[in-house]
């Protein structure tokens, strides 16, 4: 499984760690071990590229609802 599904499913299920990213989105992804790639994907809010990392299909992905994490 990819660190940066791992991430995203961490921030589906832990309030902590979605405050945690919320404060600080880099160093949390950092702290958590996700690549300078990954987290430039996952900041982008592109759905089709951070989907393309973690291997799945894009339309199984939610909506990657940026404001709602970032600083």
């Amino acid at each position: 499984m990819s660190k940066l599904l791992d991430y995203l499913n961490i921030l589906d299920k832990d309030a902590a760690a979605r405050e945690a990213h919320k404060k600080d989105p880099k160093g949390a992804m950092k702290k958590f071990g996700l690549s300078d790639h990954e987290q430039e994907a996952f900041i982008s809010g592109d759905k089709k590229r951070v989907a393309k990392l973690i291997g799945v299909h894009e339309d199984t992905l939610p909506a990657i609802q940026m404001p709602q994490f970032a600083a």
